[in-house]
């Protein structure tokens, strides 16, 4: 069994008020390109099909046509929500989709069924869990609404899935341990962790939610975003996952690249150095920008200036006295970057001379996910 393991197609999404629709259908036609290289039997698409509950109609085409090009080929898909994503939204008429291949994981009411697929060695039944918050679960299911962890665990305990069978876990969670990049959705850091120990006994999880590729521990992944969504990314190689399974404890995983129409480049220097002939030719100026001059004087209308050069230039920043000193006067740590809970256990810090016991820690990580909850 073959089969691309995909995530986080943020659908419509918008970077920097430039939008990436563009860019998607391109790597979207690429994967198809890559679909007719592999021959695959299934695409698993992890979450985060869309960028908004409410997608704009392109992104909805574009999904269509997407899924309209795996189904000629015979690729079934399997497809779930991810936090981005409306479940009820997503899964209209999943039941009539299933018939010709599409599958779709409903809302989260207590019950995953898997989807059964059958190769030479028989059934693989892919378990098809979408984005769920304990308070959901705990509703559902009248346990798990402790933590994101007792949440994940008593919805995959609740679907009696037989381990000695082959089984293959999709979901979108936030894994401990996994890097975060600053182009997602930073909820309650460490509240909405999940244990990696609650999938054991599953030959392989295809996990979504976390933008850059990396393995959790063995058969656990995130394959990462097709397209690069924020400049913390600009390093990031992006791919496709392709798993093969064998037999049963048979799991091969590797990664076919993925290239952008357009990249996202960060660039550095003084205005006179970034816009020197020499420089700039070496630079595609097709590329999506972010310059960070290091004047010690503004540029007058410098971004204006500056795409002359690079026409998608999108954030352009300084680096000198001036901005370090406006730091060091805020605050050496930018405090937008921080969760909640880090905040408060500063402030805890600050006024009582010690930290905060691991008690107390936990206490406020869950009174702070409550607040959350409630506020959604």
């Amino acid at each position: 069994m073959k089969f691309f393991h995909l995530s986080d197609l943020h659908l419509g999404k918008r970077v920097n008020e430039f939008s990436m629709l563009e860019e998607q259908e391109h790597i979207l036609k690429e994967i198809v390109g890559l679909a007719d290289l592999e021959r695959p039997s299934a695409a698993v698409i992890a979450g985060d099909v869309f960028d908004k509950p409410v997608p704009p109609v392109e992104a909805v085409k574009l999904l269509d046509d997407f899924l309209f090009e795996l189904k000629k080929r015979g690729i079934k898909t399997l497809m779930i929500a991810g936090n981005h994503d409306s479940a009820e939204r997503l899964a209209f008429g999943a039941r009539f989709f299933g018939e010709g291949g599409v599958f779709i994981a409903p809302a989260y009411a207590g019950e995953v069924s898997p989807v059964a697929l059958n190769d030479e060695f028989g059934r693989v039944n892919f378990y098809l869990l979408p984005f769920v918050k304990p308070a959901v679960v705990a509703r559902a299911l009248g346990e798990g609404g402790e933590s994101y962890t007792a949440a994940v665990r008593a919805a995959l305990s609740a679907t009696g899935a037989d381990m000695s069978a082959r089984n293959v876990l999709v979901t979108h969670q936030f894994v401990t341990g996994a890097v975060r990049c600053e182009s997602e959705e930073l909820s309650v850091g460490g509240a909405d962790n999940v244990d990696a120990s609650v999938f054991a006994g599953f030959d392989y999880v295809a996990l979504g939610h976390i933008h850059g590729p990396q393995n959790i521990c063995d058969a656990v992944r995130y394959c990462g975003t097709p397209l690069k969504y924020s400049f913390s990314e600009a390093a990031h190689k992006k791919s496709v996952t392709i798993v093969e399974m064998g037999a049963k404890g048979d799991v091969r995983v590797r990664v076919a690249p993925l290239t952008p129409r357009r990249d996202f480049v960060a660039l550095r220097g003084t205005y006179a150095q970034v816009t020197e002939l020499s420089f700039t030719q070496k630079h595609s100026r097709e590329d999506y920008y972010k310059i960070t001059l290091t004047d010690e004087e503004d540029i007058p209308e410098g971004a204006a200036k500056l795409r002359y050069f690079y026409p998608n230039l999108m954030v352009l920043e300084y680096d000198n006295a001036r901005t370090r000193a406006e730091i060091s006067a805020g605050g050496a740590d930018d405090v937008s970057s921080k969760t909640p809970l880090q905040l408060f256990c500063e402030l805890y810090e600050k006024q009582n001379g010690r930290p905060m016991t691991d008690e107390m820690h936990d206490r406020v990580s869950r009174l702070i996910e409550r607040i959350w909850e409630d506020g959604k």
